[in-house]
């Protein structure tokens, strides 16, 4: 009889124990960056249990397996409320990928060189931002992948939101309500900047000249339907975290710039959409205008970390699946994560938000934020926010950086207002209406195109 040291039982126990005594780090059989660092995967932290979804459900779920309301039960223990809401209730399926563990498969390239060169630099200041041990702003890469507490998890998704310098992310999307209909349809391009951290090799190193007080640039513009097109925001974020960031909006009817309410995160970019400012990344505000972040939960999960680019499909849209026609849901697939840490925040510098707490469900193994539900001023669950990514390798497809190794990236997000049962789904597309195509750390001056007030203008004409 073949006895196993590491079954579920003590991978279970292990993680209990490490919640309820606050303990930092990742990893079963050892520490999880270290293994990364020495071996550049995680299997070797992890037992067998928790690198297979056969494995851990003794035979009842395996790679290939269509998860519907029939068989859901099976695999709710390694799902959020949401996702089983939505499964159970809503006729929402996910079908079962290979799990993978190879490290350069999680991070966009050039993020994860940085993170290997960078690691162990990073430390909090007595205002609580993030500084190098000699004081100056983060120079890129995750600061902190080996993560200790909450603090240093959020911080992890905050001060880079897509991994690269600079991106062009066309993006599709629609909003179904209750009935399965399609109420609103929408196209914009979302432009980030990174002016800290930044990590491409062509950058002229890890401060964006002239904009070194500054974390990121984010602008975004409407390009389709007819009546919103023209309407762009550009917003500008403090490096200082207990800085709400500065944000302007273009509006085409009265073909003026205006300056926006700096604490106005927790309402929709335009009718029907379940898109928030607050939403975006799972980090939407600064991460000091939140705060008592607090680690609930550690274990296994499903998640959408790899294969989820789908080139084949018309603009790279993955198919639908779900709602009372069919079209509610993206039909995505996921694999299990050995281990995430489930942990939440409440709004502190937002007296009046509507929200009491948000929860994120965090990768240990690239820090990436696969789910975030936000809870209503009752303590009830009122949004999920969902997301997945990969590399965009597929069937004979690929995107490259510009020394030839995979791209990776988001490639789709679910934001559903469980309330009301409005779905507002999008992905990161080819391109989108308005004649413009997405690019990662493209060869262009995104500040001055699009990421100014002047900018603004041009683009709402």
């Amino acid at each position: 009889m073949h006895i196993r040291k590491y079954d579920f039982d003590y991978s279970r126990r292990h993680f209990i124990e490490r919640t309820a005594r606050g303990l930092g780090g990742a990893g079963v059989l050892g520490a999880l960056w270290p293994q990364i660092c020495r071996a550049g995967d995680a299997a070797g932290a992890y037992p067998d249990e928790l690198l297979d979804i056969e494995t851990y459900t003794k035979g009842r779920v395996k790679v290939g397996d269509v998860i519907d309301a029939d068989n859901a039960i099976l695999v709710q223990d390694l799902l959020d409320p949401i996702i089983y809401q939505e499964i159970i209730q809503d006729r929402r399926k996910i079908f079962i990928q290979p799990a993978e563990q190879a490290i350069e498969t999680m991070y966009p390239p050039y993020f994860l060189d940085a993170t290997l060169a960078n690691q162990g630099q990073a430390t909090f200041d007595e205002t609580g931002n993030v500084r190098t041990r000699d004081g100056q702003p983060w120079t890129g890469g995750l600061p902190f992948p080996q993560v200790d507490d909450a603090n240093q998890a959020i911080a992890n998704i905050t001060l880079s939101w897509g991994r690269h310098d600079r991106a062009l992310y066309a993006t599709p999307a629609v909003t179904i309500d209750a009935e399965g209909t399609q109420k609103y349809e929408y196209d914009w391009v979302w432009a980030e900047q990174q002016c800290a951290g930044l990590v491409h090799p062509d950058a002229p190193g890890p401060y964006l000249p002239g904009h070194e007080d500054l974390a990121r640039l984010q602008a975004i513009w409407f390009t389709w339907t007819p009546e919103i097109r023209g309407h762009a925001f550009l917003s500008h974020w403090h490096y200082d975290q207990r800085e709400i960031p500065e944000l302007w909006g273009y509006l085409p009817n009265f073909k003026r710039v205006r300056r926006f309410p700096a604490n106005q995160r927790f309402e929709p970019y335009m009718p029907g959409m379940n898109l928030y400012l607050s939403d975006a990344w799972a980090s939407g505000d600064p991460m000091l205008t939140w705060g008592n972040w607090k680690i609930i939960y550690r274990g296994p999960f499903l998640g959408s970390s790899h294969y989820q680019w789908t080139p084949d499909n018309e603009n790279w849209r993955p198919p639908l699946v779900g709602g009372n026609q069919g079209q509610s849901y993206f039909y995505v697939g996921k694999s299990l994560i050995p281990e995430v840490i489930v942990f939440e925040g409440e709004p502190v510098g937002f007296p009046t938000a509507p929200v009491s707490k948000r929860r994120i469900y965090l990768d240990v193994r690239n820090m990436g934020a696969g789910m975030a539900v936000t809870y209503d001023r009752a303590g009830e669950m009122a949004k999920g926010f969902e997301g997945g990514g990969g590399q965009a390798l597929a069937d004979g497809h690929e995107l490259r950086t510009s020394d030839g190794r995979p791209e990776w990236s988001w490639w789709w997000a679910i934001s559903h207002d469980i309330k009301r049962n409005n779905v507002t789904r999008f992905h990161h597309a080819r391109e989108c209406r308005g004649g413009w195509e997405s690019a990662l750390d493209p060869d262009l001056d995104l500040v001055n195109q699009y990421m100014t007030q002047q900018a603004l203008r041009r683009l709402g004409i």
